[in-house]
């Protein structure tokens, strides 16, 4: 057996198989870690006065110790109100928010006092966009508030310079209560957060099986006489009549079989029925291009980009952001859904739809146009073959 070329072949393919998976199923995964995650940070701190006559302001030393902190995988937006910073969240620019109340110095000080009132510093968590990125973002900043309220305890017994209390001194130690907040949350069952991406690869392979079967029903349909051309506009309408058909079944299923909830069923069912469509006309055409020898293309497209669908982008390294996660159509289905389903219906939509709209009008036009290229070939070789016999 070893002198058989086959067996070394057969070795070879099996490593070039090995990689390939490899690339697609770890490569983009296997040691992503966060970095760059957009933040706001809210710092409407004002200065007190002590009754030394200096001022006292820690908002300013909070803000000077985040942003300069290369630990902590941020990037800070600073925003100048709340309201700002939940338009920012609203609209997707931020995983997280940070917000330092204007009673932060102040509420510091009475600490100190008969009458403490101990501030409350909000964390904002953006849920809806993603839940991997919200739980690290609501981590790491518990982590830092912990570690700078260190710093405060440290900061006001110098500010204050005298003996304290025992029960005053305790509130010295954790000078600040946390408040965390949920918005856009993904709702119950909707397996924590990541339905948008289980649709998009429930629907890329129900739409691939459409595509396989019309177009094995359009070769049966031209081989019986049928024109190749009118062929091509009933295989396009009757796929697009299947993924509606199964886009609503799928919403269905995930929400009465399983509870998957859903804030609107109607608008979540168009949108998923728009990529399913873009899928199915990007599958059939190529099917009808080039055949069967697509099918090894449209399965390695989908084993590149079912990873990368529910990760945040800030997780994954800059080449498969640019060569997978920039382009790949799974990808602007699941976060078109995920703006759908957490962010406002249909009108919460932007880039995302213009995408699939634009992919599903350009390959429409590649799938009836192949109707009419196959046509002609086919009037050419019976007439050919026609005066290869006349002329025997």
């Amino acid at each position: 057996m070893l002198k058989q070329k086959i067996t070394w072949l057969g070795v070879a393919i099996v490593l070039v198989v090995v990689i390939i998976f490899g690339l697609a199923m770890m490569g983009s995964i296997l040691g992503a870690k966060p970095k760059e995650l957009p933040v706001a940070l809210v710092v409407l701190d004002q200065t007190t006065e002590l009754q030394s006559g200096r001022t006292f302001k820690v908002g300013e030393k909070i803000r000077k110790k985040l942003v300069s902190n290369s630990a902590l995988p941020f990037v800070w937006h600073l925003v100048d109100s709340e309201e700002k910073a939940q338009e920012g969240l609203d609209n997707r620019e931020y995983y997280g928010v940070l917000v330092l109340p204007a009673d932060l110095s102040s509420g510091l000080l009475s600490l100190a006092t008969s009458s403490p009132n101990p501030p409350n510093v909000k964390i904002i968590v953006n849920e809806g966009m993603n839940t991997q990125a919200s739980t690290v973002v609501s981590q790491e900043l518990w982590k830092a508030i912990k570690m700078i309220s260190g710093d405060l305890s440290q900061l006001l017994f110098e500010q204050i310079g005298q003996q304290v209390p025992v029960e005053e001194a305790k509130a010295l130690i954790s000078p600040v209560n946390i408040q965390e907040e949920v918005v856009h949350p993904s709702g119950a069952n909707n397996a924590s957060g990541n339905a948008p991406g289980l649709l998009s690869q429930i629907m890329w392979i129900g739409s691939l099986v459409t595509g396989v079967v019309l177009f094995l029903a359009s070769q049966k349909a031209v081989a019986a006489g049928s024109r190749r051309s009118m062929v091509s506009v009933l295989q396009a309408i009757a796929g697009l009549a299947i993924v509606g058909i199964a886009s609503g079944f799928t919403l269905w299923m995930a929400s009465s079989w399983y509870g998957m909830e859903l804030a609107s069923m109607r608008a979540t069912w168009l949108f998923l029925w728009l990529a399913g469509s873009a899928f199915f006309l990007m599958q059939s055409s190529l099917l009808n291009w080039i055949g069967f020898s697509a099918m090894p293309l449209l399965v390695l497209l989908m084993f590149f980009s079912v990873p990368l669908l529910n990760m945040p982008p800030e997780f994954l390294s800059q080449i498969t952001r640019d060569w997978i996660y920039s382009w790949t159509p799974l990808r602007f289905a699941a976060e078109g859904l995920r703006e759908v389903m957490y962010f406002g219906g249909v009108r919460a939509v932007c880039i995302n739809a213009f995408v699939l709209w634009s992919v599903a009008g350009g390959f429409l036009m590649l799938l009836l146009s192949s109707g009419f290229k196959a046509s002609r070939a086919a009037d050419v070789t019976p007439t050919s073959m026609t005066r290869g016999y006349k002329s025997k």
